[in-house]
């Protein structure tokens, strides 16, 4: 079957007028009718937020930092700890460590405004060309190809391209540059993400609600789940390690924090061996922080994305003069999301307390 129309953009911006998403940080066409405009801040804000990660799991993020620095200017005064105890749970940590730099630098120069092109908005830390096109087109109107996976999908199926990704990106680039219209070119960003999200799925897309399945040429061959084409996917390297859990009399937990560069840079944790792929490393009490009982208390897995962590899990109960401040800090066990704990922390703790985070505060 030859289809010879062209996808319109008109017709995805009619759909997203009666269909799109309410979000937070989104200014509604009906909100842009009464000239409210969007904030650059909660544009840039929740797209750093939703790198690999869902809505679902953002909106309580961006609303606790709206709350807690709610311009650009009250994050880059913000001291860099209590943003990472913000971001803790999030995962991919060097995006909290580059949106305090990012913040840090709108404020000292440029006065607390972010630039309003792609290229401005790309000379500042951590921004590149999917956050740098997705905060001109949705918070300055600018005619940029935004291209996110929801983006990808959506141009793949339109245009049936068979290579797979991601080196076929350029080429969906392509397409989404010559679609994005010069009129509400962030709304049309905004629809393409929300047709993707919601429409176009990846399983059992609702392909009859679409607003281009007059035109798409995967569901003309009725293959639409074939879809972007991806490359085989390379089985995931496993690391081990071991996480030592101590807890004092009190109740208090030894936590140290890590250094600021490198994986979970700048977060807070327990003390571990290192995370080696040899099966002879050091992953047992033999590499504790200090001589005791240590008690094995299982294991725990976390997928990071390019590899597969397996923690053996230990735990002692001792004087807190036992392990002394060279080994960290002690925190109460009872407020632990005070600290900036990353979920595999977490997961330690957890397995060595099943109790700690039922009796964390908030």
């Amino acid at each position: 079957m030859t289809i010879h129309k062209k996808p319109a953009a008109s017709a995805l911006l009619s759909w997203y007028d009666r269909h799109h998403r309410e979000l937070p940080w989104r200014i509604s066409p009906a909100m842009a009718r009464r000239g409210v405009k969007p904030d650059p801040y909660h544009i840039w804000l929740s797209e750093v937020m939703l790198q690999q990660t869902t809505v679902a799991a953002v909106k309580a993020y961006f609303a606790k930092f709206i709350a807690l620095w709610p311009s650009v200017d009250d994050l880059a005064r913000a001291p860099a700890e209590d943003v990472m105890v913000a971001w803790a749970g999030l995962g991919y940590y060097a995006r909290a460590r580059n949106l305090k730099k990012c913040a840090e630098a709108v404020a000292a120069d440029h006065g607390g405004r972010f630039p309003d092109t792609e290229e401005g908005l790309k000379s500042l830390p951590g921004i590149g060309d999917y956050t740098a096109a997705a905060v001109a087109a949705i918070a300055f109107n600018r005619q940029a190809a935004v291209m996110d996976g929801n983006v990808e999908r959506v141009i793949s199926r339109l245009h049936a391209i068979d290579g797979p990704l991601p080196g076929s990106k350029p080429q969906m680039k392509e397409k989404v540059a010559a679609m994005t219209p010069a009129d509400r070119p962030g709304d049309f960003a905004q629809a393409m993400m929300d047709l993707g999200a919601t429409i176009c799925t990846p399983k059992r897309p609702a392909c009859a609600l679409c607003p281009f399945n007059d035109v798409c040429l995967a569901l003309a061959t009725d293959e639409p789940e074939r879809f972007p084409v991806k490359a085989a996917k390379k089985e995931k390297p496993v690391r081990q390690g071991a996480a030592f859990v101590a807890v004092d009399e009190d109740g208090h937990l030894l936590l140290r924090r890590r250094p600021d560069s490198g994986l979970l840079g700048g977060m807070t944790e327990v003390p571990t061996t290192g995370w080696t792929a040899r099966v002879d490393g050091e992953t047992g009490t033999d590499a504790a922080p200090f001589a005791a009982d240590w008690q094995a208390c299982g294991t725990v897995t976390h997928v990071f994305t390019h590899f597969e962590l397996r923690l053996g899990v230990y735990r002692v109960h001792l004087a807190r003069t036992e392990a002394g401040a060279v080994h960290g800090f002690w925190a109460p066990v009872t407020n632990l999301d005070a600290e900036a704990l990353p979920t595999v922390m977490k997961k330690a703790i957890a397995q060595a307390i099943p109790s700690a985070f039922s009796t964390t505060k908030g």
